[in-house]
This record gives C-alpha cells, sequence and structure tokens, in this order.
C-alpha cells in the first residue's frame, strides 16, 4: 500500500487533483468502472420479428450512443423489364424529399440534425436501401421519419424537375470521368444477361429523363414498396424496442399511392446469355493536367460464377481475393494484394499493363467474376490475350501458401468492414432480406476456412464452359473478335488462335 501511497507517488508540474497517486492504483473516490459485457451468446445472433402484414424487422446489438436503422426493399434496376428504365435511379434521387409529414427535404435533416443524425439511399440492381445513423435515443423519432420517407412521399413536380436534371448531370459526369469503372460495370452486365433482370441499365437513359413521371413512379412503387418485399434493419438497439416502433409506424399504413393487389411483379431468372458490348471513345482526353492520365483502352471479361445463396460463392469469393490486381501505381504495403496473381503475373511482368483488376459481382440467382485490364491502344490484343491466359491458368494448380493467403486476406477484410455499424446494418438488411436469416462472421470464417485448391479447381472448370461476356471501351482498332477471345478461353493455354496472331 506505500507504494500506492503518497510517498511513492510521481510528483507532476501539471498539478491537478490527484497530484501524487501513481497511474499503477485506482484513483481514491472514483467509483470503480463497469464495463459493457455480452450476457451469452444470444447477445451477438441477429434477431429477426416477422409482423402480421410480413414486414421483417431485423436487429443486431451493438454498443456505443449511436445507431444505424433503415429499410431494404427488394426492389431495382433488375425489375423495371416492364417499366421505363431508370425508375430506381430517380427514387434513389428523390430520396428524404418532402413527404406528408414533412414539407421539404431541409425540414427532414433539421428533424435528424436534433438527433445528430445523417441520412443517405443507394438503389442498386436488387435492392433500394433508404437508411439513417442517429442517437439511439431518437429511435421512433427516426423509424416514423423512414416509414414517413418510404410511404408517403410527395415526388412535387418541383422535385421531380430537378431530379431529371440531377440525373442529366450525372449521366454526363459518367462518360467523363478519368475512371471508366462504373461505365465498365454496366457494359458488362449488358453483354452477360443481354435485356433481361440484372443486365437492365442501372443508370437512367438519357431518353427516359423526360418520360418518368408521379404516375409512372406510383405504378412502380404499387407493385414492389409491399411490406413482405421490406426488411427495416438496425444495429446498435434493442430488438423489442425496435420492433414497436415498426408496429407503431409501419403496420396498417395507407401509402400515399392506395393499397390494392399487386400486379406486374417481375420475377425473372436471371438468363447468363454472354457476349459483347463495345462503345467507341477517344479517351486522349479525358484526363488533363500537370500529371494526365494517358489515352487507354479499356477492357473487361467476365464469365458466370453463383448466387451467393449457393455453396460455390464461398470458393469464388476466395478465387477472387486470389486474383487481386490494382492498378500499376498502387503503393503496396499491407492488405494491397502485391502477392496477388495479377500483380506477379501480369501488372509485374507487363510494365505497360496500367490496371488489372478483379471483380466479384453475386446476386440471388446468379454471379460474374471479371477482370479489368487497360492498356495503350496499341498493345490490346496482348493485353487480350494476357487476361484469357489468366482465366485459364485458373484451373490450374493452386498453391497451398497462395491459398492460405488468399483465404487469410479474405477473412481479415470480412472482419475489417464489420467494425464498422453502417456494414453491419447493410450486412443484417441484405442477407434477411434474402435468406430471412443471417450468417454471423464467425460461421463465414469458419467456410473460409475450409475451401481446399479442388474447390477452386472445380468452380473455375464449371465457370470456363460458359460463353464469355466482353466489355470495350476506347479505341478498338486492334481489338480481337468476340469469337476469338472465346477461343482463346476454350484453348489451354488461354492465347489467341495462331492464323489471328499471324494475320490479323
Amino acid at each position: 500500500s506505500r507504494r500506492c501511497g503518497l510517498a511513492a507517488g510521481r510528483s507532476y508540474s501539471g498539478g491537478g487533483a490527484y497530484p501524487s497517486v501513481s497511474l499503477a492504483c485506482p484513483l481514491p473516490g472514483v467509483p470503480k468502472a463497469v464495463f459493457a459485457a455480452a450476457e451469452g451468446r444470444e447477445r451477438f445472433e441477429t434477431r429477426v420479428t416477422v409482423l402480421e402484414n410480413g414486414l421483417r424487422v431485423a436487429s443486431q446489438n451493438k454498443f456505443g450512443q449511436f445507431c444505424t436503422v433503415g429499410l431494404l426493399i427488394n426492389s431495382g434496376s433488375r425489375h423495371e423489364a416492364k417499366y421505363l428504365s431508370g425508375i430506381s435511379h430517380f427514387l434513389e434521387k428523390l430520396a428524404f424529399s418532402s413527404t406528408a409529414q414533412f414539407g421539404s427535404k431541409d425540414e427532414i435533416l433539421l428533424t435528424l440534425e436534433k438527433h445528430g443524425g445523417i441520412c443517405d439511399c443507394q438503389a442498386s440492381r436488387d435492392t433500394i436501401m433508404y437508411a439513417v445513423s442517429a442517437d439511439a435515443k431518437g429511435l421512433d423519432t427516426v423509424v416514423n421519419l423512414l416509414a414517413d420517407v418510404v410511404l408517403q412521399p410527395r415526388l412535387s413536380d418541383e422535385e421531380i424537375e430537378m431530379t431529371r436534371a440531377a440525373i442529366r448531370f450525372e449521366l454526363e459526369d459518367l462518360n467523363m470521368r478519368p475512371d471508366p469503372e462504373p461505365l465498365l460495370t454496366e457494359m458488362i452486365h449488358a453483354a452477360a444477361y443481354r435485356d433481361n433482370t440484372v443486365g437492365l441499365n442501372r443508370f437512367c437513359p438519357v431518353e427516359n429523363t423526360d418520360k418518368i413521371n408521379r404516375e409512372v413512379l406510383h405504378s412502380y412503387l404499387h407493385n414492389y414498396y409491399t411490406p413482405e418485399r421490406m426488411v427495416l434493419a438496425g444495429v446498435g438497439i434493442e430488438h423489442e424496442q425496435l420492433v414497436e416502433c415498426a408496429k407503431k409506424h409501419l403496420l396498417g399504413v395507407e401509402p400515399v399511392w392506395g393499397s390494392g393487389q399487386t400486379r406486374d411483379v417481375d420475377r425473372s431468372v436471371a438468363q447468363y446469355t454472354g457476349g459483347v458490348v463495345k462503345v467507341e471513345k477517344d479517351m486522349s482526353d479525358v484526363s488533363l493536367g500537370p500529371t494526365p492520365i494517358p489515352e487507354l483502352t479499356h477492357i473487361m471479361i467476365g464469365l458466370e460464377s453463383c448466387s451467393f445463396l449457393e455453396e460455390d460463392f464461398i470458393p469464388f469469393a476466395v478465387l477472387n481475393m486470389m486474383m487481386g490486381g490494382g492498378g500499376s501505381f498502387s503503393a503496396g504495403g499491407p492488405g494491397k494484394g502485391m502477392f496477388t496473381r495479377l500483380y506477379l503475373n501480369v501488372l509485374n511482368r507487363h510494365h505497360w499493363m496500367y490496371n488489372a483488376t478483379s471483380y466479384h459481382h453475386s446476386y440471388e440467382d446468379t454471379g460474374l467474376l471479371c477482370i479489368h485490364a487497360s492498356a495503350d491502344p496499341k498493345q490490346v490484343r496482348e493485353m487480350v490475350e494476357i487476361i484469357t491466359r489468366e482465366f485459364i491458368l485458373m484451373a490450374g494448380a493452386v498453391g497451398e501458401v497462395e491459398l492460405e493467403r488468399a483465404k487469410t486476406q479474405l477473412k481479415s477484410m470480412l472482419m475489417m468492414n464489420l467494425e464498422s455499424r453502417p456494414v453491419i446494418f447493410e450486412d443484417v438488411g441484405r442477407q434477411v432480406l434474402a435468406t430471412n436469416t443471417r450468417k454471423l462472421p464467425h460461421e463465414l470464417c469458419a467456410l473460409i476456412s475450409q475451401v481446399k485448391s479442388t474447390d477452386i479447381k472445380r468452380v473455375v472448370t464449371k465457370m470456363l464452359h460458359k460463353k464469355p461476356a466482353v466489355a470495350a471501351l476506347g479505341d478498338l482498332t486492334d481489338l480481337p473478335t468476340y469469337e476469338h477471345i472465346q477461343a482463346a478461353l476454350s484453348s489451354k493455354d488461354g492465347r489467341l488462335p495462331r492464323m489471328y496472331r499471324l494475320f490479323r
């Protein structure tokens, strides 16, 4: 005790209430700290309750002052086959505008500000997500606001006109960006699923901006914004409290477009077609300034993988991590994937390659594994040959060290991403929307650990039997034909046919 007494104390020039108490001892008179602790396994699990109208309420406990709550709806550009393309894009831009209770977007933002809140809406091919992060004490206000935004939007003429202008500007910007990845993603989906489901355009075509009005939006909302297609997800709040708020604000509410039997609901299953989408474009002046990006041609080649509901989804995720890649000017360092195949076999060996990156898009009924590559227009033929060869090599031997590194990196990325509350919210909402339940992180990590080299070879062999999907943007003078790319992918070494190489 003398060690913690005044004699053992340290003298501090700054003074203060306890100038002579050792940092190794508790401060006298201060209550003992009470730390948050999980009370059993159930505190980690995602709880799901289904209301009388079919709405699912899902929550995940997480300590902290703030919570993230939102509505996820099984609706998106893939459901627009019987409608004008671009409705989901409009709804994303119109989100959190005036409603039956709130006269303007400013009024909504001021209401959220009282609880330190922010809001966002994101529309993808298969889901529209309305989310709010705010102080957990304001949960009732947040759920009331979400219900009003989703079910009671005014969609005034002025708001729709402003949305038209915003979408036109976004489309112009999309075509002028130095980074063509969003545009190529649209093109590869259009090539892989021609005129169906996830192949439908996620962005509103310019010719449709003047055609979409309140009547069109209400017709779409009537069919797709129904309780059984929705999940109210929350992270950082008690489940019972969220269920009570859902019953209060989302049960028995008459939407502004009216109730009644839904019709024209698209339940199509994705049909993979393969194919090519090419856009000839002058890329010489996309990035001017003191350090301009050189003129490049961009190629994306993809093959059908599987849906996220299938067991093969995990091996495909490991394969995507194993391929990795990035830009030629990546700084490297921890987590940058400098030991992935597209770095070792492509970027490190071919100095003229500007970019080589693997992407894996997965949906409820299909998936697409693709590689995006960029190079000088004169090197397009060699670039295509190199990328097709990498697809062929996927079916070859997989080293034990390489596989373990990819699995460890995938688990690391998964766990790091799930440190963020909004990411947990999206994970909870999307999984419950698709499966009515949620696989916890430790379950996913266990599945990743079980992946063997034979699993990688099996899924790749299955994938290589499909026709390729090809997207090409830029100067395409030297681009091989689709038939030659298809022949290269079916050959043993991934090379373009010899006759093409000699007499092109």
